[in-house]
């Protein structure tokens, strides 16, 4: 690159911005339109039980034995419905294709939804409140408008049938007018792929509801509904998909969508055009074209923009220099301080954005020693406190240039990950040489630093129902990671000290440091072996290969521990000998002592059955023969009382390895465990 092409591309960058802010100060709010083929994780944030499966999105569990579930897509685009400048509401044309379909067809329920929100992280309650509305709090003060497709009759509700069409409005599901759907021949859980064309006009004040098996918008609508959805309009909505389940095997997909907004004046249009007419989405000719009234260009509008523009040019020469002059100068500089080190421009999602060093330095004090919350493999995690007053938590890497590469690239796929129980990445900085990641912050730190408190500083003891509540939430992100995404995600770190908790005690597993990605059909890779001792699978350290077993026989330890409150290897305080706490709870059950395993502290407030329940589900995970241990998915069926639990030996079974191990104790231990003492490592191998 030669020395003029910084001050090139600074005067271009400058000319596209002037012309980009003069277009958005001549013109008002412009329509939209997008259509989705397929869906990806860029466009989409999935919330709840949500996943994406072949270009389709899957919103609630697919199960063979009934459950409970809820699950939300949402559009990470935000769409513009009113216009303040101009006092303007939109009108909006959406078809989308859907399928509900059912193994068992007696337990159906309960339906999906189409709605748009101001809020992009809406996902409420399951069962009846399809996924979108809060149980106790309706709508938790956010403005939703929801088009309904019910499989369950809900008297409560005023449901005419258990196949019906209704919309909804902000304080829950209770429609405002519905229309059973048998009346355009459709069964809505049928199983066949279901179009529906939904057309808004914001002049007629009417919303209008198509059905259809075909992709041709029928000539009579099924619902049509005289109501002032504007009322209801923030300036950005959020636009989405939600369904729900309870005791039902029905299956929630959306296969297709397309939407577009018109009302507003297109960017060509002049004071004696008409308004941009809707462009066909539905295969259609029948869309209906809204009626818009043309305003008249008047003598007296016509004087003050004569002076709008003469003000116009006389400052805005004058201010744009100015801004020419300020802006270049700022740009040019910090284009030379990117010209000093090799820059890192990761493929990043919409979703996490970019910080400063400057800003990250303040919020943290100069990542000072008293906002450290933690101390890992990958770096130290500061609390970053904001002008704002938002925190967020700061990951500084110790990682070397090479590393950094790999770790971001690694990264770039990983922040494409949503679900509830994740730790969501906020954003990235790669200045002075360094890698920071900004991730939520959790109030409540880590699972570790719960149950593990010293006695003098302990706070109120993990009760039993915020135990059990973290080991679903983890074992249902796995379930995620494992067999819900594009590419396998193996986590290879799952241990306490990883798993966040929110305000609420609800989990965040976080620290993808270590995670590998691959293809569902494709063989684990031998590679150096990473980890904590106590929570790596005896295969794990044999042989180096990390699949999905190796996880779940994490997990397995991490569940013995939230169960019994004991750390994976300790200190016998009587024997002084290191006790390994699957071997310790394995004892245990085969002299049928299996209870006594509970963490004394819980003072017997605990469910018998759950404790059970989750004790042998520990072991299970923890079988020394990967494959007697059981799927994630299977692991959070028998954790909601869905399915039966396996069968665990009574006796701890052995298993024989070579007698020669290919891998040293140090590179057995992960890189942030290098104080663990020698004697904590223990491999019995036959």
């Amino acid at each position: 690159m030669n020395s003029s092409s910084p001050s090139r591309i600074v005067s271009l960058f400058l000319v596209l911005l002037f012309q980009f802010s003069f277009t958005s100060l001549s013109f008002a709010a412009q329509n939209q339109s997008f259509a989705f083929a397929s869906f990806t994780f860029r466009n989409f944030t999935l919330l709840g039980d949500s996943y994406l499966r072949d270009g389709s999105v899957g919103l609630t569990r697919e199960l063979n034995v009934p459950s409970t579930s809820s699950g939300t897509a949402i559009c990470n685009d935000p769409i513009i419905l009113f216009d303040p400048k101009t006092n303007t509401s939109a009108s909006f044309s959406t078809n989308f294709s859907f399928q509900i379909s059912n193994v068992n067809p007696e337990s159906s329920g309960d339906g999906l939804t189409f709605f748009l929100s101001s809020d992009n992280h809406t996902h409420g309650s399951p069962g009846r409140y399809l996924g979108l509305f809060n149980s106790s709090e309706g709508a938790a003060g956010k403005k939703i408008i929801a088009i309904e497709f019910d499989t369950r009759l809900n008297p409560e509700f005023n449901d005419p049938s258990s196949n019906h069409v209704g919309l909804d409005i902000q304080s829950g599901p209770i429609s405002i007018k519905t229309a059973d759907a048998s009346s355009s021949g459709i069964d809505l859980k049928s199983g066949n792929v279901i179009t529906a064309w939904v057309d808004y006009q914001n002049e007629q004040k009417e919303l209008i509801v198509w059905l259809s098996y075909l992709n041709v918008k029928p000539e009579h609508p099924l619902l049509s509904v005289s109501f002032d959805l504007s009322k209801n309009f923030n300036e950005v909505m959020y636009a989405g998909f939600s369904a729900a389940t309870d005791g039902s095997t029905e299956v929630h997909v959306i296969k297709d969508w397309s939407f577009q907004t018109f009302g507003f004046p297109s960017s060509n249009s002049t004071s004696n055009s008409t308004v941009q007419q809707p462009r066909n989405t539905s295969d259609s000719k029948q869309n209906i074209s809204p009626v818009l009234s043309v305003v008249p260009f008047s003598r007296s509008a016509h004087k003050s923009h004569k002076k709008l523009i003469l003000a116009l040019g006389i400052t805005g020469p004058i201010i744009f220099c100015a801004f020419l002059i300020v802006f270049g100068w700022f740009s040019v500089k910090r284009w030379k301080a990117y010209g000093t080190s090799k820059h890192f421009k990761p493929d990043m999602i919409k979703g996490p954005r970019k910080f400063s060093y400057r800003e990250l330095s303040y919020a943290t004090k100069g990542f000072h020693s008293s906002r450290a919350l933690g101390h890992g493999a990958f770096g130290t995690v500061y609390k970053a406190t904001f002008h704002s007053g938002v925190t967020f938590a700061v990951k500084k890497s110790k990682h070397n240039h090479q590393g950094k590469s790999e770790f971001m690239a690694e990264l770039s796929i990983i922040a494409c990950l949503r679900h509830k129980n994740l730790v969501q990445l906020e954003g990235w900085c790669d200045e002075k040489g360094e890698l920071l990641l900004v991730y939520e912050y959790m109030p409540n730190g880590s699972l570790d630093e719960i149950l593990y408190q010293e006695p003098k500083l302990a706070r109120t003891v993990l009760k039993w129902s915020h135990r059990y509540n973290i080991a679903i939430g983890i074992a249902s992100v796995l379930t995620y990671l494992h067999q819900e995404c594009e590419q396998q995600v193996i986590h290879r770190d799952i241990k306490t000290s990883n798993i966040m908790l929110d305000k609420d005690f609800n989990p965040r597993l976080g620290d993808f440091g270590l995670a590998r990605l691959t293809d569902h059909d494709k063989s684990p890779v031998s590679t150096l072996t990473a980890g904590t001792m106590g929570y790596l699978a005896p295969e794990y350290l044999q042989y180096g290969k990390a699949t999905e077993k190796t996880d779940v026989y994490s997990f397995g330890v991490v569940v013995l521990e939230i169960a019994c409150g004991r750390r994976p290897i300790e200190k016998d305080a009587q024997s002084q000998m290191m006790i390994n706490l699957a071997d310790w709870v394995w004892r245990l059950y085969s002299e049928e002592k299996l209870m006594e395993a509970v963490d004394s502290r819980l003072s017997g407030e605990f469910e018998k059955e759950e404790m059970r329940r989750l004790l042998l589900v520990g072991l299970s995970c923890t079988h020394p023969d990967c494959m007697e241990r059981p799927s994630m998915r299977r692991v959070l069926q028998i954790l909601n009382n869905e399915a039966e639990l396996l069968v665990v030996p009574r006796k701890k079974p052995s298993l024989t390895f070579s007698n020669s191990l290919p891998l040293s104790i140090d590179e057995i231990v992960s890189e942030g465990e290098e104080d663990l003492p020698t004697s904590l490592v223990e491999l019995k191998i036959q």
